[in-house]
């Protein structure tokens, strides 16, 4: 049954479709993969097996992904009656009250949940280390760590437990453990996922909803469940001609691709197995037959991004600290937090109305300013980490701005992606030395996933990925 939970999440539901195995007998051998290598791991803090199988026995056989199991991210993804904690001691005790729209379409689309995944506290660091739950470690080198924030959901699928898990990207969380766990991680475009309908627009926007995948088709497959405005959304991203899935073996045709092996900006030192990463994959993308050329978007070398960014960030983490508040009765008090979240809560709620709007109104600024380059290139490539893989405990618990220290240098190539709303994808080129996965990104304008995914896959299937954690 191992075997079959090395398959993707469409060549399980393949199987399912022809009677080859039951939705029951892939969930029981997904269950009994978590139990058997996930106390060494911790990726999963919520285990929900007997009603999974109860659900799995009632899975309708023709759905696209009839009884594939998956996981949840424990941030975002709400799902009825199950407890929700986002990484955090303040949340103990509290369950959503209903489905996500994301997670009812991945109902609807056969997928049996298993439980939830591991996130630090509220999403806030680029390591999987919350003082809940404890350290998820990386199925490629247990001392390292597996990324954030959805680095319980990354080790996961890198470990076999699922093919896929749900995560979000709100600095590079979906990229970041993409890179650092050898997977295929795409942020989809501003307002393609629904937030709904708890949500509108997390993080004034910046955050995505998206999937960790093992293969493009996978990703591709995926995004159009859970894709689509809903009901109250305050917006939406632009409608692809036709399925995503079907991009999968589409001809890109010759494409202008610029890429950046340094930050503009001159604040993020080059590490080499970046740098090999990235002109690696330049090489293969020239020798695929497209026009690439080093450079990338002016504006990513300005001054305040990484402030005004920031600004924005600390406003929503005090605003959540009072929802939290509100949920729960009584109001959050600082000793409950860890350090990175009260420094974050504090500076919040210093700021004025007029600050905030201030932030977003450059941060509007940028994003015009970025778009400006796409009208010549198609793609930009650029490292989907700004650091090399780095090992648990590294991450100080006050490494909140994003003006210094090893939170600027990890989101420096994310976190602008994020501000403009653009997809990009995250894909698994490259190995370290020690064998440890560092991934590239590929950025394209607002909306082009499909552009995305054309080239992903024609790199795929020129160098297949490989994915040595799932022994």
């Amino acid at each position: 049954m191992h075997d079959l939970l090395k398959l993707d999440a469409l060549a399980q539901a393949q199987a399912v479709w022809k009677g080859e195995v039951s939705p029951r007998e892939l969930a029981e051998a997904a269950i009994a993969r978590i139990e058997a290598c996930d106390g060494a791991i911790n990726a999963v803090v919520h285990r929900r097996f007997e009603r999974a199988l109860e659900e799995a026995d009632k899975v309708e056989l023709d759905a696209p992904f009839a009884g594939v199991p998956t996981l949840l991210k424990d941030l975002g993804w709400g799902m009825a009656g199950e407890p929700y904690r986002a990484g955090s001691r303040t949340l103990d005790g509290i369950s959503a009250e209903r489905d996500g729209y994301a997670v009812a379409k991945l109902r609807r689309a056969g997928f049996t949940i298993l439980g939830r995944t591991n996130t630090p506290e509220f999403g806030t660091a680029i390591s999987t280390e919350p003082v809940a739950f404890g350290p998820t470690r990386n199925p490629y080198d247990l001392r390292y760590s597996s990324g954030g924030s959805s680095g319980g959901s990354a080790a996961a699928v890198a470990a076999g437990m699922v093919a896929v898990a749900t995560a979000s990207d709100g600095g590079g969380s979906i990229r970041i453990p993409a890179s650092m766990c050898g997977l295929v991680g795409l942020k989809p475009s501003r307002g393609r996922v629904s937030s709904g309908p708890s949500a509108g627009e997390p993080w004034a926007g910046f955050s995505a909803a998206g999937l960790l995948c093992r293969t493009v088709r996978d990703s591709a497959a995926t995004l159009d469940v859970v894709a689509g405005t809903m009901p109250g959304d305050p917006y939406g991203a632009s409608a692809w001609r036709r399925p995503l899935a079907e991009e999968v073996g589409a001809d890109p045709g010759r494409l202008r691709i610029g890429f950046l092996t340094e930050h503009p900006d001159g604040t993020v030192p080059p590490e080499a197995d970046l740098v090999a990463a990235v002109t690696g994959a330049a090489g293969l993308l020239a020798a695929l037959g497209h026009e690439v050329e080093p450079g990338g978007p002016p504006a990513l070398a300005e001054d305040g991004f990484a402030a005004h960014f920031g600004t924005v960030v600390a406003a929503h983490v005090a605003a959540d600290l009072e929802d939290i508040g509100r949920w729960r009765g009584r109001p959050v008090e600082l000793d409950e937090l860890e350090t990175r979240n009260r420094i974050l809560g504090a500076a919040g709620r210093e700021l004025g109305a007029v600050g905030y709007l201030a932030a977003r109104d450059w941060i509007d600024g940028f994003r015009r300013r970025m778009a400006v380059w796409w009208e010549s290139h198609d793609l930009l490539l650029m490292p989907s980490l700004g650091v090399a893989p780095f090992r648990l405990g590294r991450l100080p618990a006050d490494d909140v701005s994003l003006s210094r220290g090893l939170t600027n240098q990890a989101v420096a190539f994310t976190s602008p992606i994020n501000a403009t709303g653009q997809p990009a994808i995250s894909l698994p080129l490259h190995r370290t030395t020690d064998g440890l996965p560092v991934g590239v990104q590929l950025v394209a304008a607002a909306g082009r996933e499909d552009l995305l995914i054309r080239v992903a896959a024609q790199i795929e299937e020129g160098r297949p990925f490989q994915h040595p954690a799932m022994r």
